[in-house]
């Protein structure tokens, strides 16, 4: 029987919620109650005629018989079970799937738990760090990051807002945005419209912040450090922040993910950030035109006034169903490996709870600086993207001030390769050029890694001092 018709966990829990019996529910759909026992235990096929009437019946809309949901939650199980604490578990993948088919609510707080259990360990260890090192223990708190919450509110609306998109439409025709001025024009609305005064200050002035709004004084100030781009990226953060607050705290008022206010802080700065993009790239003619350049980034900054990254992020955003581009995934590390920025709207899973793969682009761009790098790459489950990356340096500040460089990488499924400009003299299908990449190492089954750092979770370290393979903690080669 295929896999997508053995849905008998979400018949189970669809009738949990609504406190019915089997009996009442067998009675509803016109079947046996021993019948409805074994579609619940999957046992039977939930069948076409079936499955619209579940739907019809609880009033949902048949996308939640999907599995899309199922796989992000066993990936982040298999993550979660890649830890070697479960090493002698035996856990198997199998195992995972019924569990976030038959129980994802369970599913859901097995992550939870594994999450806290990770924090916690995270501080005990910062804790034991810093006592050797004779420092204080305040802000110890084992809690889940702002930040980690704020990614999964973003990964949950798949990085589309359509009521903010609303909102930058309709300042943007108020406004009168002046594309050969847009920095005056946004200047003029905050002005006009909110009776704020905008002001550039010397470093002199206002060293540390770049961007500082004064409610009392309704006054803006800028640093002089920001390039035009990001000042005028700022501009719109601010109207959005200030045109758009009932449209975000709508928004956030459904999010029961946000757990502090930290949180929900953050939120409403990436809603803000989300809402500026859209005013300073408008949706259908950013769309036009990423299309009509085949998704060419730097001519699209130029061509929007923006940067690499922004142009980037915007990409992402492109999921109105009447016009939607190509469904990208997004990356952000710094240079030591660290994921501050993600989203997967190709599919593609990233590391949740342990360090990404050394293999991807993302890590490479750092050895061109400046120079996007293009990969063909082949996951552990045969899913291929094309991938490209860039670093981005941060010059915000003068001879003595630190550059920060970052790398950025946006990619899709393999298949819409064609419609990018950077795949041009790039064999697609090609075998030889994919490059085996996985999520982390935990859970990677290419053997062959020289870059492996931890032994694949089915195959537990085994050391024979007589032979080495291309790595200490791959599994050891078969004579």
């Amino acid at each position: 029987m295929a896999e997508n018709t053995m849905l008998g966990g979400k018949v189970r829990a669809l009738r949990r919620r609504e406190n019915m019996t089997q009996g009442q529910l067998a009675d509803r759909l016109g079947i046996s109650p021993s019948y409805l026992n074994l579609i619940e235990n999957n046992r039977r096929p939930l069948t076409a005629p079936m499955l619209i009437k579940l739907a019809q019946l609880f009033e949902l809309d048949l996308s939640t018989f999907g599995t899309s949901g199922d796989a992000s939650i066993v990936s982040d199980l298999r993550e979660a079970f890649g830890d070697p604490l479960f090493d002698n578990h035996n856990v198997t993948t199998s195992d995972l799937k019924e569990l976030a088919g038959s129980s994802p609510a369970l599913a859901k707080a097995v992550i939870s738990l594994y999450r806290a259990y990770r924090d916690t360990r995270e501080s005990a260890e910062t804790l034991s760090e810093r006592l050797e090192g004779g420092e204080g223990v305040a802000g110890m708190e084992p809690t889940r990051l702002p930040t980690e919450e704020v990614n999964d509110l973003i990964q949950r609306h798949m990085n589309h807002f359509p009521t903010l998109e609303d909102a930058a439409d309709e300042v943007r025709a108020r406004s009168r945005l002046e594309s050969d001025d847009v920095y005056r024009s946004l200047v003029r609305h905050l002005d006009q419209e909110h009776g704020v005064e905008v002001r550039l200050l010397h470093v002199a002035d206002e060293r540390k912040a770049m961007r500082r709004y004064d409610r009392e004084a309704r006054r803006l100030s800028l640093s002089e450090l920001l390039p035009p781009r990001s000042r005028r990226f700022q501009l719109a953060h601010q109207i959005g922040l200030l045109a758009a607050s009932d449209t975000i705290d709508k928004l956030l008022e459904s999010e029961s993910g946000l757990s502090n206010p930290e949180s929900r802080a953050l939120a409403r700065v990436a809603l803000a950030n989300y809402f500026a993009a859209a005013l300073l790239m408008p949706y259908v003619p950013f769309y036009e035109a990423a299309r009509a350049e085949r998704y060419d980034i730097e001519l699209l900054a130029h061509r929007f006034g923006t940067s690499f990254e922004q142009v980037c992020h915007r990409l992402t955003t492109l999921r109105r169903p009447s016009a939607e581009g190509v469904p990208f995934h997004f990356l952000r590390i710094d240079i030591a490996g660290n994921i501050s920025k993600r989203f997967s709207g190709s599919g593609i899973r990233f590391a949740r709870f342990n360090g990404a793969c050394p293999r991807w682009a993302v890590h490479t761009a750092f050895l061109t600086p400046g120079m996007i790098r293009v990969q063909l790459s082949r996951m552990t489950d045969g899913t291929r993207y094309f991938c490209i990356a860039r670093t981005v340096r941060n010059d915000r500040g003068g001879y003595h001030a630190p550059h920060s460089m970052l790398s950025v990488s946006i990619g899709c499924e393999a298949r819409f390769a064609k419609e990018l400009v950077y795949s041009d003299g790039v064999d697609v299908e090609s075998h030889e050029a994919l490059v085996p990449v996985g999520v982390t190492c935990r859970l990677c089954e290419h053997h062959d890694c020289e870059q492996r750092v931890f032994p694949p979770m089915q195959h537990p370290l085994r050391i024979d001092e007589n032979l080495r393979g291309v790595s200490f903690f791959g599994p050891t080669p078969k004579r």
